[in-house]
């Protein structure tokens, strides 16, 4: 049994603890709503709001939550970060449970059928997907890191972050002066809200992943982790990772879950998948047949989640998985394309 197996397994487990652990704080929200309706003092029509950390629901989802996020980070060192983080999505499958016995949702036949476009494309990208997880030598991390391809790309998506968070701020602004209940920009407040989560959020995988690269190296060949790459790393890593949790949290307090958490996961995902494209070249491993299949899987993956959706978000939704599969076959080709002109400079 090949390693990705091992990592796949891990991820999937790690993916269904996150997926609960965001339930249980999106519960604690929900208490915390009905508690400050409860205990309100009438004053100027405001509610009295406790710290979330009052709610048992609320800590217990944190910890969940951290544990599945330990567990995706040791999947890291096993398996390719393109493959775990569209893998990731098998956490609304679980999901339905989920909201079947404790916010006692009823199953449509319309989330049945998102689950099998959910579960179609995970056989495909993990048929399909890159199977190798090389150990590299924080050297070679190091040099990708100042790879101009790389480079290129952070500096797309500092732009893209920067576009969406001015288009968030302008959003707010609007709907505070208006007070009016704008439906345009009631799904493109969360949409961009997500899109800036997701494209830092990614980040941590990236970082997770060298980590564990790390971590795999100092247990096969005695490498020393205390150096200043592992440290920079871990550093990068707790403020991605706390950045996308604080967003994550703060997202759940400011939108419907049903809404927010499908666009949070078709962000994440698809800058994720990016990122280990452009980073560890994992568009290598592919040839014609397995790229096409991959992009069918990771597109079979979003209908479905799009379709998690509330009807009245299926435009913003199905408008975002346009633009994730135009962007990694963008960035395959960018990639490829820029790998073979540096063959041929290297040769001539």
């Amino acid at each position: 049994m090949g390693e990705w197996v091992i990592g796949a397994f891990i991820n999937l487990v790690g993916s269904i603890a996150i997926n609960f652990g965001t339930n249980l704080l999106k519960l604690g929200h929900i208490e915390r709503e009905k508690h400050s309706t409860l205990d309100s003092d009438g004053t100027n029509g405001k509610h009295s709001l406790k710290p979330i950390v009052h709610y048992h629901s609320w800590r217990v989802g944190i910890l969940v939550f951290l544990l599945g996020n330990c567990l995706n980070f040791i999947s890291f060192g096993y398996a390719a970060q393109s493959l775990l983080a569209a893998l990731g999505s098998v956490q609304f499958v679980s999901n339905i449970a989920f909201s079947y016995f404790v916010f006692n949702k009823m199953v449509t036949v319309k989330v049945l059928v998102a689950t099998a476009f959910i579960v179609l494309g995970n056989i495909f990208l993990v048929s399909f997907g890159n199977h190798q997880s090389p150990v590299y030598t924080p050297e070679q991390l190091a040099e990708k890191y100042s790879n101009i391809t790389f480079l290129v790309y952070c500096l797309i998506l500092i732009f893209i972050v920067a576009i969406y968070h001015y288009i968030y701020r302008k959003g707010e602004n609007l709907l505070a002066v208006s007070g009016q209940d704008n439906r345009y920009w009631r799904m493109l407040l969360p949409f961009s809200y997500a899109i800036v989560s997701g494209a830092v959020g990614s980040f941590s995988v990236l970082f997770a992943k060298s980590l564990s690269n790390l971590l795999r190296l100092a247990m096969s060949n005695g490498y020393q982790l205390h150096s200043w790459f592992t440290y920079s790393m871990l550093l990068l890593f707790f403020s991605t990772a706390g950045f996308w949790m604080a967003r994550l949290n703060e997202g759940l307090s400011l939108f419907d879950a049903i809404l927010i958490v499908p666009m949070f996961q078709i962000a994440w995902t698809s800058f994720s998948i990016c990122t280990g494209f452009v980073y560890f070249q994992e568009y290598q491993v592919f040839d014609a047949l397995r790229a096409m299949m991959f992009i069918l899987g990771t597109a079979s993956v979003f209908i479905g989640i799009s379709l998690l959706a509330p009807d009245e978000s299926k435009g913003i939704l199905m408008s975002s998985l346009l633009r994730s599969i135009i962007s990694e076959i963008w960035t395959v080709t960018y990639s490829l394309n820029f790998q073979v002109v540096r063959l041929k400079t290297i040769h001539l």
